[in-house]
């Protein structure tokens, strides 16, 4: 490993390049957006990964060891291994804020730079955003369905390392309140959580022997597994271990609606009125919705989460919009296809809202600037210049940022956003 991101691509990328730089047309200044089709059901997506992605593209060259490769695979020819060692990408990014949300059509990201420069960006660039809006969106529902209760992030298990890290960050910029992975809160600055699985009660004499161990350990504010064998007398014995200041007990199994409200119930009559109930099994957005009436106080979200429940990737596309021609003029192309259609030209996106902020429409402004008159929120902002990304959307502090900017932006969506049944996206886009 080399630390270089330029192979994380496709190879036809590349085989365009080489066909370009033969034809002359690979310096022709050109316009590449990302948008998605559709929501797959969904109401509303929340595109992510934006501050991964641009230290991502700083890191992409092709050192010695990427171009020996390319040779030795005879993947492009000399001339252009020769251009891609001296490539670095010194275009213009532009986009929509992270944390932002979006529907179908919305002009996400612009790429402007030679077609040489944008073109082998495209699977970088896809494999990012289409992850993280994908888990964003879905951790968004999940947020929502919780009504203010505290939600963790517990699925490292159930992805890819890398994915696993990059799931924790998109989920807590959806509003997620912590995490159980130790990478990501050391990278993003994310608040990290945990004390003990089953293994840990398993591996002591008696359940009673488990929590004492870890009570001395970690305090009467701990919060105890009870599950393990029996819920109503692990509950007994946490509170006689534990006493009634118990931090908390965790449940990860059973018929949670019914069971949260005998377990509250035996905690009260305990005097353990201010332990809180975590649920943990296997969680979804419809699942902590079935529990909005039980006092839950947190809950933790584990495989629904890292994999999208249910959509793992956002279904963004990369296209070329416009460019140059070789007389200088800029003309918009598009896919004509059927079902894949495209809008070509450059876009200027206006959220409108109403008197009260609530949005009402996505306007995208084709070939033109946002008229002097025009109503709404500009969702364009400029992300890299001249191949150098703006500091302020990078490492924590852009996390903190890109979750504070999706609370905001998430607060002007009408209430029927919220909806869990499929339905169409909740604002029409408009392209004029």
């Amino acid at each position: 490993m080399t630390g270089s991101t330029a192979l994380l691509t496709d190879r036809y990328e590349l085989t365009m390049l080489d066909a370009a730089l033969a034809d002359g047309t690979y310096s022709r200044e050109s316009v590449f957006e990302v948008f998605a089709r559709r929501l797959h059901g969904r109401r509303y997506g929340v595109f992510a990964g934006t501050g991964r992605l641009l230290e991502l593209i700083s890191r992409f060259r092709f050192g010695d060891a990427e171009l020996e490769w390319l040779r030795s695979e005879r993947v492009v020819s000399e001339r252009t291994l020769d251009w891609l060692a001296d490539y670095r990408f010194t275009g213009t990014i532009t986009g929509y804020r992270e944390g932002e949300v979006y529907f179908p059509g919305s002009p996400l990201l612009t790429v402007e730079a030679p077609f040489a420069d944008g073109v082998i960006l495209e699977t970088l660039v896809l494999s990012v955003l289409n992850y993280d809006s994908a888990i964003a969106t879905a951790a968004s529902r999940m947020v929502h369905a919780a009504a203010g209760r505290p939600i963790a992030e517990m699925g490292s298990r159930r992805a890819n390392e890398d994915a696993a890290v990059a799931a924790t960050r998109a989920a807590y910029i959806a509003g997620f309140s912590a995490s159980s992975n130790l990478e990501a809160g050391r990278v993003w600055g994310l608040p990290t959580m945990g004390t003990a699985a089953h293994a840990f009660t398993l591996l002591h004499d008696t359940e009673e022997d488990a929590f004492r161990s870890q009570v001395a350990a970690m305090g009467v504010g701990t919060t105890l597994l009870v599950d393990t064998y029996d819920v109503e007398q692990g509950i007994e014995t946490a509170v006689r271990v534990a006493g009634t200041e118990l931090g908390g007990i965790r449940l990860d199994s059973g018929d949670l609606p019914k069971l949260v409200g005998k377990v509250r119930a035996q905690l009260d009559a305990l005097g353990a009125t201010k332990t809180k109930i975590t649920v943990t099994n296997d969680l979804d957005e419809y699942a902590i919705a079935a529990l909005s009436a039980s006092p839950v106080d947190n809950y933790g979200v584990g495989t629904s989460v890292v994999t999208g429940s249910g959509s793992p990737a956002a279904g963004m596309v990369y296209k070329l919009v416009a460019h140059k021609t070789d007389a200088g003029e800029w003309i918009p192309v598009a896919k004509k296809s059927d079902g894949k259609a495209s809008v070509g030209g450059r876009k200027v996106p206006i959220r409108h809202l109403d008197s009260s902020g609530t949005a009402t429409a996505e306007v995208v402004h084709v070939l033109t600037t946002r008229p002097p008159r025009a109503e709404g929120r500009e969702l364009l902002t400029t992300l890299m210049s001249d191949g150098e990304a703006d500091a302020s959307f990078l490492g924590p502090d852009g996390v903190a940022a890109a979750r504070a900017h999706n609370a905001k932006a998430i607060d002007e969506l009408p209430e029927e956003a919220f909806r869990l049944g499929a339905g169409d996206p909740v604002l029409k886009t408009l392209f004029v």
